[in-house]
């Protein structure tokens, strides 16, 4: 296909009906597109809460070639719903679509940062996404046998957990599928607390995200949708787990768990009941996301490779503004730097206004300092 690359930017809600069949048919033919979060409808759903939310149509000559759906935070551009977007990427046939260079070009702004990215990413800082499969032939019991023979001692210690957990709470129930606002609302109030305890920016203080994930769950698809999943021990609830999914994928999200039953393993309880369960409804794919937490290896035989980038023009206080350029000053080393990067990202992506992302640079300071003061007197 020849002609430059060009770009058109509108809101969500003017794509057309062709469109829309253009871009699900586009997304169903690409396995590396499979997440909800590719899916046309998350992208709307997104629009109506997230502010200054569009999407970017990408032409060669004539010829659409991808659809961007993203956001602006000042002089960003990020993924749309960012930091609530665990993949992103152009939306198009795999051989025209534009490279994260290109979009970046094409869409300005000071910076555009992705974490997620999916596609040509040159330069990028590539990581791993992870997730496990279940077979057609044998299900959720023919994988268990598989993990557990290969990570004996862990599957059995869990076994055990389970076990002590109910004699020494009640009989352990789990439910998956869960659409209750008011246990959302039960699991954000978990993760707030967990966000205090380990001086991580609260991602729900600005209201929007909450938004979304109410949104998200409410949302009736016939194959896309949110929902909850939960552990309860003796009629106690022990962990929760907010999910997404679309199609064979059940994306795991944000889970959530009682410290006081952290020696019990209730999260770990919990995911394992849910394949299982899952796979009884068709479920295929569950995706444990970006990052490499130990436990994750015990579960997933698939990676995929994802890109994580910040594009930025010259001059970092025109990029980042007077309270991400401090924020990036008080790291310091080199090795604090991509820590402290990836903390304002999420700052800037959440907060919409000057006011909201000063209070979370003051605090992702205050946090960077504790944490390198701690380290240096480790090591003194």
């Amino acid at each position: 296909m020849s002609g430059a690359l060009t770009v058109e930017t509108r809101d969500l809600e003017r794509l057309t009906a062709d469109e829309r069949v253009q871009w699900a048919a586009w997304q169903a033919a690409d396995p590396d597109l499979a997440s909800p979060y590719f899916r046309v409808e998350f992208a709307e759903i997104a629009a109506q809460v997230s502010p200054d939310s569009a999407v970017a149509v990408f032409r060669r000559g004539d010829e659409v070639v991808g659809y961007f759906p993203f956001q602006k935070r000042g002089g960003a551009v990020l993924p749309i719903a960012a930091p609530m977007n665990d993949y992103h990427g152009v939306i198009g046939p795999k051989a025209e679509r534009p490279s994260l260079a290109e979009v970046a070009h094409l869409l300005g702004g000071a910076r555009f940062s992705v974490s997620g990215w999916v596609g040509e990413a040159e330069g990028a800082m590539l990581g791993e996404s992870f997730r496990t499969t279940i077979p057609e032939e044998g299900g959720y019991d023919a994988w268990y046998a598989a993990r557990r023979q290969a990570f004996g001692k862990y599957f059995k210690d869990k076994e055990r957990a389970r076990r002590s957990m109910a004699a020494e709470f009640g009989a352990v129930e789990v439910q998956i599928g869960l659409r209750d606002g008011a246990l959302l609302d039960e699991l954000i109030v978990l993760k707030r607390e967990q966000y205090r305890r380990t001086g991580r920016h609260d991602i729900f203080a600005c209201g929007w995200t909450r938004d979304l994930l109410h949104a998200l769950m409410a949302a009736d698809y016939p194959d896309f949708g949110a929902s909850l999943a939960v552990l309860r021990a003796g009629g106690r609830i022990a962990a929760m787990e907010y999910s997404l999914h679309a199609g064979r994928r059940f994306h795991f999200w944000f889970p959530a768990y009682v410290p006081e039953l952290a020696r019990c393993s209730p999260g770990i309880m919990l995911s394992m009941e849910t394949i299982r369960l899952g796979a009884e409804l068709g479920y295929r794919d569950f995706d444990y996301g970006f990052g490499g937490e130990t436990y994750k290896r015990y579960f997933c035989d698939t990676v995929q490779t994802v890109a994580e980038a910040s594009i930025m023009k010259p001059g970092l206080n025109a990029v980042l503004g007077e309270a991400g350029a401090s924020l990036l000053a008080l790291a310091g080393k080199p090795a604090l730097i991509d820590s402290v990067r990836r903390r304002w990202n999420v700052i800037e992506a959440c907060e919409t206004d000057t006011a909201g992302r000063l209070r979370g640079a003051a605090l992702a300071a205050r946090t960077a300092l504790s944490k390198a003061a701690g380290r240096a007197k480790a090591a003194s």
